[in-house]
């Protein structure tokens, strides 16, 4: 397991987006939002169960832990939430 958590500030940018991923593109609404998205809140109305490409630390160690380490991870995951951020 990762050493330090996801730093994920909940800012609701990757779920506004799912459509841009192959592998979240089933969860788009229609406007490219995921449709367990609360728009008012910006928070996830199945967190205790959403899938698991939704939980970064378990997706990591499931598939993607012998490619990338942690750590570099997690770098390229912050470099996509700040261009998300942006646009």
């Amino acid at each position: 397991m990762p050493k330090t958590l996801f730093p994920c500030t909940a800012c609701g940018q990757c779920c506004k987006n799912v459509h841009l991923s192959e592998h979240t593109d089933y969860l788009d609404r229609g406007d490219g939002m995921c449709h367990h998205l609360d728009d008012s809140s910006l928070l996830c109305t199945i967190y205790e169960d959403r899938p698991l490409i939704c939980r970064v630390e378990d997706y990591y160690e499931k598939h993607l832990s012998h490619l990338y380490e942690w750590d570099g991870f997690v770098k390229m995951n912050i470099e996509v939430c700040e261009q998300l951020k942006d646009s």
